[in-house]
């Protein structure tokens, strides 16, 4: 199991944002380790104040799994326009198996 998992946050235009995972992030494959690992860069997402994008999430693309590994676009966006600097989502596995996750400038 992945200890770990790293990913730059990538605006698209009018989309929302897609994650873009370093070489060594290590995406679960069980599922109810992916659901974890969501829900706590979700969670990441809102208190670095990022915010649900307009778009509707199309279901059948949309899947964590695809969110998790760059595949899809998530309907999420900054609240405001910061400094051009690129902004990572880290996240950490503790001993008892919950994902910690923060937003910032250094992966």
């Amino acid at each position: 199991m992945a200890a770990k998992y790293v990913a730059l946050i990538a605006a698209v235009p009018g989309e929302g944002i897609r994650l873009e995972p370093t070489a060594d992030a290590g995406i679960p494959d069980q599922p109810n380790d992916v659901n974890l690992l969501a829900m706590s860069v979700a969670l990441a997402l809102g208190r670095a104040e990022y915010e649900h994008h307009p778009e509707p999430r199309d279901p059948a693309v949309q899947t964590l799994d695809a969110l998790l590994a760059g595949e899809a676009v998530m309907p999420w966006q900054a609240r405001s326009t910061g400094p051009d600097e690129a902004h990572y989502v880290t996240c950490e596995r503790s001993a008892s198996g919950t994902w910690l996750c923060r937003v910032g400038t250094v992966s």
